[in-house]
């Protein structure tokens, strides 16, 4: 069973688009089209007609432009995807009979993260999380342009309470209220960079061939957590990496790589 249009009332609701420009008619590939406003009812992800009236509407449609040269279909464009306002039996009929692409008069809506053209409910979900942790945490003041990404939407949630804990211990030593973007750049200089560039010099890619930096950073911190217990908590981040791969190798030896799944 082919999977459901995203609905274009969804998409903007989590993704908040924050300018729209009138680009034109010109050429865009139909597969590309992930969305609708308004029909996911009529309509399946690979444009398949749900209702008896959407296939008879089909048949008419052919046999109307038998060479698929159909008037402009109207659509939303939101990074690489495209969201059919108007015209979805146009596309039914473009996608039946094989086409590449099909004219279209877009209107590009920009939001921070960069929808793919593969966009699935998962990625909506990324792109909310995202979106609400740069906030959240006021990093979209220190990053204005650097994507954060995680396998798992979780991910987001517990790189925002990293931060958070951050902020409190430096509000403790300052002894005064401090502002997201204060808090923010301190913990990105003081924290994540360091992690980051001792993540890549002990090549941890080997144990999370799938994750992202920002996957790994949360790993280091949450080994860094686990063997503070035992070692105390003033642990250096090459000791921490090398006691953690240990660990894992010894635990994974025959078993295969650590992979990080996408949830």
């Amino acid at each position: 069973m082919a999977a459901s249009l995203l609905p274009l009332d969804e998409a903007t609701a989590r993704l908040r688009p924050y300018a729209r420009r009138h680009v034109g008619v010109r050429p865009i590939d139909v597969s590309s089209i992930v969305g609708t406003d308004g029909r996911a009812g009529d309509f399946d992800r690979e444009f398949h007609a749900l209702k008896r009236g959407a296939r008879d509407r089909l048949q008419r449609v052919a046999a109307a432009f038998p060479s698929g040269d159909f008037p402009p279909i109207v659509v939303y464009k939101l990074g690489d995807a495209y969201f059919v306002v108007d015209g979805h039996h146009r596309v039914a009929v473009a996608r039946g009979g094989g086409m590449a692409t099909i004219d279209a008069e877009v209107t590009e809506l920009t939001a921070r993260w960069q929808l793919s053209a593969r966009a699935d409910p998962v990625e909506l979900v990324h792109a909310e999380q995202e979106r609400l942790f740069m906030s959240e945490s006021g990093l979209v003041e220190v990053l204005p342009g650097t994507p954060v990404r995680f396998t798992r939407a979780v991910g987001y949630r517990q790189l925002l309470e990293t931060i958070q804990i951050h902020g409190y211990q430096l509000m403790l030593g300052a002894q005064r209220p401090l502002q997201r973007g204060e808090i923010a750049r301190d913990w990105y200089s003081r924290v994540y960079l360091p992690t980051a560039e001792v993540v890549v010099d002990e090549r941890l890619d080997g144990f999370c061939p799938d994750a992202s930096v920002w996957d790994r950073f949360l790993w280091v911190v949450a080994q860094r957590r686990e063997l503070s217990v035992e070692h105390g908590p003033q642990q250096e981040l090459e000791d921490v990496l090398r006691l953690a791969t240990r660990e894992i190798a010894r635990k994974r030896r025959g078993v295969g790589r650590l992979r990080l799944r996408r949830t």
